[in-house]
């Protein structure tokens, strides 16, 4: 049944971590523990392999923060991926935390305007889909509202209330390639997002429960 565009919206991310006591200290050295909660790794997800198929992104003010996140990542044990550096798009770095999470900090800003920060201005959780035209259409017929949409190869959907997570789509080759990685993986994402639209298993093998609006 779809959910109400003015209600459907992500509001919760949880991690199945194999440690969580150890992916905890990583997330609160990040910075990022208010954004995900974490789970025990149950038997289902224990089999995966190389890339889980997603990344989780923040958006910051400004190269200077983007290196602040990158470092603390570092010191907290994370692998670097790609670090930071100047794009087309801005600046940004790519890490991945101990419990196999991948993280992307980037900014549109190319030069900062003023010093490095803790605040995260958007946090966005990036799915690599096969199709990104029918994962999008999966998602709107579920009630999530499309915010922006550039053909087949990104959407991103809207967000609703105080929740601060960001749903948006990408191929998943073209993903794995902007973080630096390998695109071949199986097994669980390792991933349960939570939100109004309902408890279901999306075309692509991402878990979703039932969670309240926020």
């Amino acid at each position: 049944m779809t959910t109400s565009t003015r209600t459907a919206s992500l509001t919760t991310v949880a991690l199945e971590v194999p440690d969580v006591a150890a992916a905890d200290r990583f997330c609160t050295a990040f910075g990022v523990s208010s954004l995900v909660s974490l789970r025990p790794l149950g038997e289902s997800a224990a089999g995966s392999s190389g890339f889980r198929g997603f990344t989780l992104a923040l958006t910051v003010a400004g190269p200077a923060t983007v290196n602040r996140f990158l470092d603390a990542a570092v010191q907290a044990g994370a692998t670097v991926l790609k670090p930071g550096s100047k794009s087309l798009w801005g600046y940004g770095g790519v890490v991945q935390a101990p419990d196999g999470a991948i993280w992307k900090v980037a900014t549109s800003a190319k030069k900062d305007t003023g010093p490095a920060t803790s605040e995260i201005d958007d946090f966005v959780v990036l799915l690599g889909v096969d199709d990104v035209k029918a994962s999008k259409q999966y998602y709107a017929d579920r009630g999530l509202q499309v915010a922006r949409s550039f053909g087949g190869k990104y959407a991103e959907f809207a967000v609703h209330g105080s929740s601060r997570a960001k749903l948006a789509l990408y191929k998943r080759t073209g993903l794995a390639k902007d973080l630096g990685t390998s695109p071949e993986g199986s097994g669980s994402h390792r991933l349960v997002l939570g939100g109004t639209l309902g408890d279901f298993t999306d075309p692509d093998g991402f878990t979703w429960t039932s969670a309240p609006a926020q």
